[in-house]
């Protein structure tokens, strides 16, 4: 080990081996919490899900240090052993070596700290020379300024690294009066890279006033770590940046990359969660690792008016390069839309959603996100329909599957444009577009497209559907996911979501796959172009009374040219 050592490494574990690291002491009392609400939980949870990861109880959050050690998934996550409220926070700590089926551990850190003693937040994973994992996070400390710590595994023959330890020069970084940092608003480190001067570099989100920023750090060791001049890139009126995320996708192909990997095969990926408004939008651009300054291309949006990875409810997403696949993976928070009255009642708040496999699309221009291929295997009950044309007004029942806990795969092909809506020049906005014509609004082509988790008098239902528009040069999709009609309960958000698909209709067919899970519709469009994630609680479409039907609202025939849906058995999850 010696002769290929890593400075940072070798640095690690001799401050280890003098027990320099901080042992991670406490943990055991709050996994045992975890076992006694496994068996106390209630069978009578109609929202909870059947193949989306979630604890047995209490708040997540945001996934965390993502990766891949001795062929097994960890995903570490931000959790509340107390409650279904955000507070108490640590890093809650599951297995899997499918990316389906998740074994629950012993919460991996926790405030121990004068750096975390406040609460151990988000940050990132990153996989160092001779395959030794390190987590960069975000702790509170006692005065509550956000500081970056380390963290690193005790034991490394152990593929499940069920035990933590903290590096005693914690934190590692920190505001100051000369660095004006904004105490408050320093966190979320993301997974480190290698620049051609062999320094690490890892960004962190801020602010100061309105401008969002990305701020960089580099070091030779991984400990000690120094404040570049200048961010890797900023940007007026966007507000703090949570959860950064900085990462190479190859231009062509689907295939993951390392983190560190830079030149002319390759694009890079800025995503930013806007704690404004809480939406992840993302640029694609060039990075100069010489100047350390990243440009988005030209046309780029920054701003969630722009690209986003998700146009409903998805947040704090981080990604990861699957060394077993060869892909980078992408996973994210869909937080509630009940009340918090409600989340205590039921006892637990949030859930991530399935992985998704991102790669940059044939365009340059944008990324593709599909559900990775290991969700399949739950697939049961397959069910087809022949193609068929499906005339305005009609409502077609998809019967033979759970439609409580489904996967829908649905394209449509239109067989004339000339009763296309004329676009309006000033309707740039596609969620109030959508909100403004939803799935009852009748229209010339459209809206078509899912009624998902249905009652059977259509009391209840998601719609998540299409509409084209003629536009000055070109006809204009519309994806839409319409929670209007989705609850009796009236005190959920039930927010309507929409965005513009980059698809050619009269070329292209229009596809749509839905994933249904109780409480969760995630929809790709376009073959993953455009993703829209809600969460919904119907009183009446629950269970074995929920229903799926194809539907087309418009004046226009449109034709089915394909479906198959399949009920989803149960994962076991935690």
């Amino acid at each position: 080990m010696a002769k290929s050592c890593f400075v940072g490494l070798c640095l690690f574990f001799a401050v280890l081996a003098s027990h320099g690291f901080v042992e991670l002491q406490a943990s055991h009392h709050v996994y045992r919490n975890l076992e006694t609400v496994q068996s106390s939980a209630s069978a009578d949870q109609p929202y909870r899900t059947g193949y989306h990861f979630q604890p047995p109880k209490n708040w997540i959050n945001d996934p965390n240090g993502l990766m891949v050690y001795k062929g097994i998934y960890h995903l570490f996550y931000q959790y509340n052993p107390k409650g279904a409220v955000w507070g108490n926070i640590v890093w809650a700590h599951s297995t899997s070596k499918d990316l389906v089926n998740w074994t629950p551990h012993e919460p991996a850190i926790h405030p121990s700290q004068p750096g975390d003693i406040n609460g151990c937040w988000s940050g990132s994973a990153t996989i160092l020379p001779g395959g030794v994992p390190a987590m960069l996070y975000t702790g509170i400390d006692p005065k509550n300024s956000q500081v970056q710590n380390l963290a690193v595994p005790k034991n490394l023959s152990d593929p499940y690294l069920r035990e933590w330890v903290k590096s005693p020069k914690n934190p590692l970084m920190q505001p100051t009066a000369e660095n004006r940092i904004n105490a408050s608003s320093f966190r979320d480190p993301t997974t480190a890279w290698l620049g051609p001067d062999k320094k690490w570099r890892v960004i962190i989100g801020s602010k100061i006033d309105r401008r969002g920023l990305a701020i960089l750090f580099k070091s030779k060791d991984f400990v000690n770590w120094v404040q570049a001049p200048t961010p890797l890139r900023a940007a007026e009126g966007t507000g703090m940046w949570e959860c950064p995320d900085f990462y190479p996708v190859p231009l062509r192909g689907r295939n993951g990359v390392d983190t560190s990997l830079n030149g002319p095969s390759v694009k890079h990926v800025l995503k930013l969660s806007l704690d404004d408004t809480k939406h992840d939008f993302y640029t694609v651009g060039s990075y100069d690792g010489s100047r350390d300054v990243y440009t988005p291309d030209k046309g780029s949006v920054e701003s969630d008016s722009g690209l986003r990875y998700d146009y409903g409810k998805y947040y704090a997403s981080k990604t990861f390069l699957d060394s077993i696949k060869n892909r980078r993976v992408l996973c994210g928070w869909l937080n509630e839309s009940s009340s918090v009255a409600d989340d205590i009642k039921k006892g637990w708040a949030g859930v991530h959603a399935i992985p998704r496999h991102i790669w940059l699309d044939k365009s340059g221009k944008q990324l593709i996100q599909w559900p990775v291929a290991e969700i399949e295997k739950l697939r049961a009950n397959h069910v087809t329909l022949p193609t068929k044309l499906l005339k305005g007004g009609s409502v077609v029942e998809v019967s033979g599957v759970t439609a409580s806990q489904a996967d829908v795969d649905i394209s449509f092909e239109i067989p004339g444009f000339d009763k296309a809506e004329l676009l309006d020049p000033s309707w740039t906005n596609p969620q109030l577009l959508c909100s403004q014509k939803g799935a009852s609004v009748k229209g010339g082509l459209g809206p078509f497209g899912l009624l998902v988790l249905a009652s059977k008098g259509l009391s209840e239902n998601t719609a998540v559907f299409f509409r084209i528009f003629k536009g000055q040069n070109k006809h204009v999709v519309l994806m839409c996911s319409d929670q209007s009609r989705s609850s009796l309960n009236q005190n959920n958000d039930k927010t309507t979501y929409g965005a513009f698909l980059d698809v050619d209709p009269l070329h292209q067919s229009l596809s749509l796959r839905s994933l249904i899970d109780h409480s969760i519709v995630e929809s790709f469009g376009g073959g993953g172009k455009a993703c829209i994630s809600a969460r919904v609680y119907p009183t009446l479409a629950i269970d074995n009374a929920a229903h799926l039907f194809v539907f087309n609202n418009g004046s226009e025939a449109v034709r089915i040219s394909k479906l198959n849906a399949w009920s989803m058995n149960k994962a076991k999850v935690n």
